[in-house]
């Protein structure tokens, strides 16, 4: 009796799991993975979407299926703005490889800088009007050419002309980053707020992002404070949702 989607879903999951398909490697064609189960190539196709949707596996063009890596990223919480290691020259999304004991290399990120106008979002974020002048710096991260996340700063012009953050150059922003920049302007970053939520990505995301089907994105806001209470960064975030755990520690309030 021919296995239907779900159940050849099932055992190609568990053949993923028990490593039998190491993260990086392709599956078997579909036309092979029909005849070793005795069904047609529709129900294959079935099982792979399956597959996809759960983040398993991702198509890549002249490659085939390939499967994704089961362990994901550690994203820090506080820890990764720690002021010990971008003033030591580490930067957030570095910190977040060596805690989880990868690899990184300057080239992982891209850097796109620009003038924009301030939309309301922004403007309120850094105590400016809508419409104001700020410096936009976008970055697309990546591990072994695969994007992980975006991550788009604005900034005050005041605050970054002349300095490396208004740079074109791809990379991070030079030993520490942004903040470090900032705090050699006297601007020494102080108390961070960020917002975490997750959606379903755009069409232009999921390209981007090279995303599964179905998988989601976890957005995030970011605005950086100096101790004063002067606001000298908002930032935007979209995460691949498997790439990443989110780790806090925190001692607990009175």
């Amino acid at each position: 009796m021919s296995i239907g989607y779900r159940e050849l879903a099932a055992l190609l999951r568990q053949a993923i799991q028990q490593g039998e398909f190491p993260e990086g490697s392709t599956l078997p064609k579909q036309d092979e993975i029909a005849t070793t189960h005795g069904v047609n190539i529709k129900t294959v196709r079935q099982a792979v979407r399956m597959l996809e949707a759960e983040g398993l596996v991702t198509p890549v063009r002249r490659r085939g299926t390939v499967i994704r890596p089961r362990v994901a990223m550690k994203r820090l919480g506080t820890d990764r703005y720690a002021k010990s290691k971008w003033k030591s020259g580490l930067v957030a999304f570095a910190a977040d490889r060596e805690a989880t004991g990868r690899a990184w290399t300057p080239g992982d990120q891209t850097n796109e800088v620009r003038k924009v106008e301030a939309d309301a979002e922004i403007a309120e974020a850094l105590g400016l009007k809508p419409g104001d002048a700020v410096y936009e710096r976008a970055r697309l991260v990546k591990e072994a050419d695969i994007p992980t996340h975006t991550l788009t700063s604005y900034y005050r012009p005041e605050d970054v002309a002349g300095t490396i953050l208004v740079d074109p150059t791809p990379g991070p922003a030079g030993r520490g980053g942004g903040f470090a920049i900032l705090t050699a302007r006297g601007l020494e970053p102080d108390t961070i707020t960020e917002t975490i939520r997750a959606r379903m990505p755009s069409p232009d995301e999921t390209e981007l992002l090279q995303l599964p089907a179905g998988e989601p994105v976890m957005v995030l806001h970011r605005t950086t404070f100096t101790s004063s209470g002067r606001p000298v960064e908002f930032a935007r975030g979209v995460h691949s949702a498997s790439r990443f755990t989110w780790s806090y520690t925190f001692k607990i309030p009175d």
